[in-house]
């Protein structure tokens, strides 16, 4: 019987980005606000197309969404769109259901910021805006995990 060999395909990384949060219309009440996903794109060829990878991962949004599972996409087009995107669902302490949406317009003149910091909005079922964010992406403690997650997946032959 021969064995299965796991061939290349996709990869997958982890990414932890953190800071604050404040509700819509009360920009002085800064919460913290991280996150930690793991991005998985399970065809190579298809993500240097299309850049989506898919997000599962973790949210605390303090006093709103504590520790609670996330689940959406990533764009990662650097090259071409000049964007990093991240959209996420989740569900609130509240029990309702919400969105995060946030991009990195990445600029070649300020590539360390433009790399590590997002800007983002929450959003409710309605789709109306409760909540703006920032993070930011710590090189400096956080780059080495991070390119220590990234890995080659594969599938069966």
């Amino acid at each position: 019987m021969a064995m299965a060999m796991a061939l290349p395909r996709g990869f997958e990384f982890t990414e932890t980005m953190a800071g604050t949060y404040h509700l819509s219309g009360q920009p002085s009440e800064q919460r913290r606000f991280s996150f930690t996903v793991t991005a998985h794109a399970e065809d190579l060829v298809r993500h240097l197309r299309d850049g989506m990878a898919r997000l599962t991962g973790t949210l605390e949004m303090e006093g709103f969404a504590d520790e609670v599972p996330l689940e959406g996409t990533i764009e990662i087009q650097p090259l071409t769109k000049k964007i990093i995107r991240y959209e996420f669902a989740f569900v609130g302490n509240d029990g309702e259901p919400y969105r995060f949406a946030g991009q990195k317009d990445i600029q070649y003149r300020h590539l360390m910021t433009s790399w590590t910091t997002l800007p983002g909005s929450v959003y409710d079922g309605r789709g109306e805006e409760v909540a703006r964010a920032r993070t930011r992406f710590d090189a400096k403690n956080d780059l080495m995990p991070w390119l220590a997650s990234f890995r080659l997946v594969g599938r069966s032959v």
